[in-house]
């Protein structure tokens, strides 16, 4: 049975008799994008994919959140790909949220289940298969590393979120808690991807407002967020793209916890293109 704690993307259509009225919302700072937008039309196909189809929610776009593009990936049984990235330079996350799947990365084998996380830097030969009689879901999450001259570029890391406790934000009492899978002050790595739980009643108790780009996507419970200057209700399967500096906090409703897999852009100087 699949963990309620990893939102699964249902298949097919919505009917014919469905109200056209939803949540999605696309704005100057942010972008809402809410689980009844995922149907079977919206999918794309990527070279060297087989049995294989994506959705793309959040891709670089000037003038609005550039860092990162972020993909639901469903490979049925027997598809996969031996050349899954096409382009040089590109480092990537992936986060396994139903189903299994046989991962290789520089010709080691990993069999990543359900909370299973796999970090790939820039350059890694790597390939996906599934094996099973399932389909499987993840998370792809990309971004161009950026290299620093005296930095060694990130090793690959295959892991599971079973293997990492929550560290609760100072002053919370566990209301407000982040699962990190890499050293926050391991300076090589130029993106984080976490989890991020609030317990019933937490709360971002002000208005976030900073440089790093974001992408959230609701794996379990709902809560209201602060996007800018609007609150909107979100809930599992709904995903949230954040522009520089929009301000954000949230009050998680419970009766469950709320949780996101975030990503964020760190660790890095600002580029200063057409300063002088």
């Amino acid at each position: 049975m699949a963990d309620n704690r990893y939102h699964r993307l249902p298949a097919g259509l919505p009917p014919q008799t469905r109200l056209l009225t939803d949540r999605a919302v696309f704005t100057e700072a942010y972008a809402v994008i809410p689980k009844g937008s995922f149907s079977d039309i919206v999918t794309s196909y990527l070279p060297f994919w087989d049995k294989a189809r994506f959705w793309v929610i959040a891709r670089p776009l000037s003038g609005f959140a550039e860092t990162f593009s972020h993909y639901i990936a469903e490979v049925e049984p027997g598809g996969g790909s031996d050349r899954p990235e096409t382009e040089d330079g590109i480092e990537a996350v992936l986060f396994v949220t139903s189903g299994a799947v046989a991962l290789t990365v520089e010709g080691e084998h990993h069999a990543m289940t359900e909370g299973g996380y796999a970090y790939l830097p820039p350059g890694a030969d790597w390939s996906l298969k599934n094996h099973t009689s399932c389909p499987v879901q993840f998370h792809w999450i990309r971004k161009r590393y950026q290299p620093v001259a005296g930095l060694d570029r990130p090793a690959p890391l295959v892991t599971n979120e079973s293997l990492h406790a929550p560290v609760d934000m100072p002053d919370t009492m566990g209301a407000w808690a982040t699962t990190r899978f890499v050293d926050p002050a391991d300076m090589r790595h130029d993106m984080h991807v976490n989890i991020v739980t609030f317990q019933p009643g937490g709360v971002i108790p002000f208005a976030e407002t900073h440089v790093m780009e974001h992408g959230l996507y609701v794996l379990q419970g709902k809560a209201v967020y602060r996007l800018n200057q609007d609150w909107v209700e979100v809930e599992a399967g709904d995903y949230m793209w954040l522009r520089a500096f929009c301000p954000q906090a949230c009050y998680a409703g419970g009766p469950g916890p709320f949780r996101y897999l975030l990503y964020k852009d760190v660790n890095r100087h600002m580029p200063m293109m057409g300063s002088g």
